[in-house]
């Protein structure tokens, strides 16, 4: 550790008797504001992202090309008003924004999760975030807050990870990065760029053994975009997409395992073999074409077919499961002035069907036994349709926009032998509406403010039956719960200022006040050791996320988040069973939201310069506060706050037929013990999982332009 310090030292110090030497060049501004930015996520219509009145960011690849990008984590940690907590420090994440997403042990809820504006979630909601490769990205766009009227099981908001298609020219580039515990990523970009085509191709595989005890994983990543140009009104794209890995579960542990050896792994986990196996592959294709008076109506269609293979291994059983999908999204937009005002109308339908066989054998010590325990045909249906009209009632001011959605997912579940339970289905269905505004103080400073219904839907494995429902367990799906259904409202303010001073040039702010109140609130709980899900009556959510980026002097960059959360059941009278049936009701009325902070706080400090032509360094040290959190909805016990510390140096090297990226860094640098990770209401008390101890990593990017 203190050579790596004294060579951050040495390298601090160069950088600055070498920038003194050269004359201040204008764009070695470090700052840049996307405010003025198009996206697309938000409305589902390009706009600039001060126009949408919802709390909207974009990361864009500059912030993250020099990190580790093992997890989303590692791309999206530094957004205000998102909670993310790594298992393992692997690519399982729990993504939380505004509370959503919490009661989530494995994969993303309540959070529509897209690759290129198509859904990585399931029909049902559920996303295992494990096929897309953060090397290959341009940017990511997140909608923080209910995007329920827009996107299916979204209350929470949408997160949209694009692809880098900005290139200006042809390139091959070998991506290679090595870490502790057993990191190495090494993989290739590709990039053809012609006149009315771009073909782009990545390649990713990835090997880590874990810092915890049966913790390793692998993965390999495809992924490649054809762009097509017939005319400069048509686009057509196909979208491939392929991945294949494991990853092992070293499981969650009592406080006593944890403050003996946070390292170990559950005794079980080792024994069973926790693990899951994914393979899966996904090709789509797009048309967009634009026409009407001045190109002011846009068609697209988009229809994609994929595959999915998993293998799951538990203390009991041992997964077969299989998926077969296929999908479309058709969006029609439409902007035509009414009068003298400026009117933007959009439409459009999506359309999602999954089904295949989930099959469970007997699992033997991490083998899979001979018996088959249960087959079952799993079939999901969803039809969702949405209308937005954003109207501009006064010109270069004051906008309102109008969205709704109606939303229709139909389970099936079809026993392939006779196991004693009976074929099931549910129906969910809901009409979601919002009303918006925003209004514009000053050309780049907007305040918003929106208030809607939520709608989010149990996913197929949180509807698994329990022995004591209102029907004893006899069909598959737990017919006692309901999909959980909110009123989200926030007001804001967005926006960035640039002043011709030396001190605090630049400054862009966002700043966000939200309530939510949620009825039928999804929770897990635990009978024998295996996870089951219930309605928790209601809960209040209120919050405020206040995100600041500034240039303090020339060079320097700072980011200053902060979120504080207060989450709290309003009535909530939770049922305790034990292996026998017996059971005790206790209130829980008042209690907080567990696996959630109230408070967060992240700053980032980067000092970045151009040495010289085509050589650029950077310098970034970053640190985070999470406050105490319980660990279940009793709030007998809490997993205590923490803070830790990360730094990086970058440099990138320009010369005329190649280019270089390097990038050493170190993260947690005090190696601070803290709980990365709470496997929420476990009845045994497992709820602990270590967060990620101090590791160093580096990279080295080789980009060849042709």
């Amino acid at each position: 550790m203190k050579k790596i310090l004294i060579v951050f030292l040495v390298m601090f110090f160069a950088i600055n008797v070498n920038a003194q030497e050269e004359e201040h060049h204008e764009d070695d501004d470090s700052l840049e504001f996307n405010i003025n930015g198009v996206v697309i996520t938000g409305t589902r219509t390009y706009k600039r992202m001060i126009d949408i009145p919802y709390a909207i960011e974009r990361v864009d690849k500059s912030e993250f090309k020099f990190n580790r990008n093992v997890s989303i984590r590692d791309i999206l940690a530094d957004v205000p008003g998102l909670f993310l907590q790594n298992r393992y420090g692997s690519h399982d994440v729990r993504v939380s924004i505004r509370g959503y997403g919490t009661r989530s042990n494995s994969g993303v809820r309540g959070i529509r999760i897209l690759q290129d504006g198509i859904p990585e979630s399931e029909p049902d909601g559920e996303t295992t975030v494990d096929a897309i490769d953060y090397n290959s990205l341009g940017g990511v766009e997140i909608v923080k807050g209910n995007s329920s009227s827009l996107y299916t099981n979204a209350p929470g908001g949408v997160i949209n990870f694009i692809s880098d298609l900005s290139y200006p020219y042809n390139f091959l580039t070998s991506i290679n990065q090595v870490g502790e515990f057993g990191l190495r990523q090494n993989g290739f970009k590709f990039g053809l760029l012609e006149k009315n085509y771009r073909f782009f191709l990545t390649y990713n595989y990835r090997n880590y053994n874990g810092y915890r005890e049966h913790s390793n994983e692998y993965i390999n990543i495809v992924n490649s975009i054809l762009d097509i140009y017939p005319d400069n009104k048509t686009q057509v794209q196909i979208l491939g997409n392929f991945v294949r890995g494991i990853i092992k579960f070293p499981g969650s542990l009592t406080l006593d395992e944890y403050n003996a050896d946070p390292l170990q792994a559950r005794t079980i986990a080792v024994s069973q073999d926790f693990k899951r196996e994914t393979q899966k592959g996904r090709l789509g294709i797009r048309y967009k074409k634009n026409f009407g008076k001045n190109d002011n109506q846009e068609f697209e269609a988009t229809g994609f077919a994929a595959i999915k293979d998993y293998t799951k291994t538990t203390a009991q059983f041992y997964t077969y499961i299989s998926r077969y999908v296929l999908g479309s999204t058709i969006r029609y937009a439409n902007k035509t002035s009414i009068g003298n005002h400026a009117n933007e109308f959009s439409t459009g339908l999506d359309y999602y069907y999954q089904t295949g066989p989930t099959s469970d054998y007997d699992n033997i010590n991490g083998v899979q036994g001979l018996s088959l325990v249960g087959q079952n045909t799993e079939t999901l249906n969803n039809l969702g349709i949405y209308i937005s009209n954003q109207f501009t009632l006064i010109k270069d001011k004051l906008d309102i926009l109008l969205t709704g959605r109606f939303d229709r997912i139909v389970y099936e579940t079809d026993p392939l032998q006779y196991t004693g339970f009976l074929d099931t289905n549910r129906v969910y269905q809901q009409f979601t509406p919002k009303i918006a505004l925003n209004y514009k103080l000053l050309p780049n400073i907007a305040l918003f403010g929106s208030i809607g219904t939520g709608f989010d839907t149990p996913a197929l494995s949180e509807l698994v039956n329990y022995p004591f429902s209102t029907n004893q367990g006899r069909t598959i799906l737990n017919p006692d719960l309901t999909a959980q259904k909110s009123i989200n409202m926030e007001l804001g303010i967005k926006g960035g200022i640039e002043r011709h001073t030396e001190f605090m040039k630049k400054v862009f702010f966002t700043a966000t006040l939200y309530h939510s109140r949620v009825e039928d609130e999804i929770v897990p709980f635990l009978i024998s050791d295996r996870v089951y899900f219930r309605n928790a009556a209601k809960t209040n959510r209120t919050g405020i996320e206040i995100g600041i980026k500034t240039e303090p002097m020339d060079a320097f960059e700072l980011v200053t988040n902060y979120n504080y959360a207060f989450f709290r059941y309003t009535d909530y009278v939770a049922r305790i069973y034990d292996v026998n049936g017996n059971f005790t009701d206790e209130n829980y009325d008042g209690n907080i939201l567990p696996s959630f902070p109230r408070h967060i706080v992240n700053c980032i400090l980067s000092y970045k310069l151009r040495l010289k032509k085509g050589l650029t360094v950077l310098l970034q040290g970053d640190g985070d506060y999470i406050s105490e959190m319980y660990v279940n909805d009793k709030n007998t016990e809490q997993a205590a706050g923490y803070a830790y510390f990360n730094s990086l140096v970058g440099l990138t090297a320009e010369f005329d037929r190649f280019n270089l990226l390097l990038s050493v860094g170190m993260n947690n640098i005090f190696d601070k013990k803290y709980v990365g990770f709470i496997n929420i209401n476990d009845s045994n008390g497992r709820y602990y999982e270590l967060g990620q101890p101090r590791n160093f990593f580096s990279g080295l990017n080789i980009e060849y332009k042709f």
